[in-house]
């Protein structure tokens, strides 16, 4: 349970990379996370999570990430995984793969982040003018990759001053199980909450009656 109580109507969600090429089957991303997306059960927990915030009225942010041909050629300092990236196309701007899964996009009405380039979202984008635009004090994030994008970006809203919720069942690690246990060791550090989809939803209900 959450160690500081949520406040009604400063809440928001924010989903990170919900994204054709890793959720989607046929998405280049997709063999790498399939058997820990099958383990946990992140897909059915993520379209839970955000019928949820949408039932209960939270805001709910979109975080995709995108290259075009020119990131692609002309970036001088790459990182480990920006070669991974890089060497295999992924998240191409304009593409399938790039596209928000179906069950996982945005409604009219939800705000769509610039597309991140690197794996912290605040430092990186408009996250944070959109989420205090739009009243957002405690932030719950969700999605992919677990290790990568929602731990550095959960990482830099609690040091920004946000109240930050991170889950156990609505995302998955790079790296497997052994790795998924580690971060999970690591989120209660960076967070103020880490729940599962179920907890957070009945905790924010609660709040709100």
């Amino acid at each position: 349970m959450p160690t500081s109580p949520y406040e009604p109507g400063r809440i928001g969600l924010l989903l990170i990379d919900t994204v054709n090429e890793i959720f989607s089957e046929k998405g280049k991303a997709y063999p790498h996370y399939k058997e820990e997306f099958d383990r946990i059960g992140t897909l059915e927990n993520l379209k839970r999570l955000l019928a949820g915030a949408r039932e209960q009225g939270f805001p709910v942010f979109f975080g995709p990430m995108s290259y075009t041909e020119e990131d692609y050629t002309s970036w001088k300092h790459l990182s480990g995984i920006h070669h991974e990236m890089f060497d295999n196309r992924l998240f191409e701007a304009g593409s399938w793969g790039a596209d928000f899964h179906p069950e996982l996009a945005p409604a009219d009405g939800e705000v769509v982040i610039t597309p991140h380039k690197n794996i912290d979202l605040l430092a990186t984008t408009d996250l944070g003018v959109q989420l205090r635009q739009h009243g957002v004090e405690y932030v719950a994030i969700a999605g992919m990759i677990g290790t990568m994008c929602v731990e550095s970006t959960a990482r830099s809203c609690m040091e920004d001053g946000f109240h930050v919720t991170t889950f156990t069942d609505a995302t998955a690690a790079d790296g497997g199980r052994p790795a998924y246990d580690a971060m999970i060791l690591r989120y209660p550090l960076i967070s103020h909450a880490t729940l599962t989809v179920d907890d957070f939803l009945s905790t924010t209900r609660e709040a709100g009656s």
